[in-house]
């Protein structure tokens, strides 16, 4: 099961990661002050992404 979890980094700030259902973290978040700022921003993504759109900044390759 895919999974947010939320914990404190070395400065004190909290951050979250996105899990995988095999564990694997998929990306995580930037560093917070306030845990309450770290559940909101996980609770927009979850509100908020459904329709998100996949932009390729790369160049084609030939």
């Amino acid at each position: 099961m895919y999974k947010f979890e939320v914990y404190k980094d070395k400065a004190g700030e909290f951050r979250f990661r996105f899990k995988a259902s095999n564990g694997e973290a998929m990306f995580s978040s930037e560093g917070y002050k306030a845990k309450a700022s770290a559940l909101s921003a996980i609770e927009s993504i979850k509100k908020n992404t459904p329709g998100a759109e996949v932009v390729d900044t790369t160049k084609a390759e030939a």
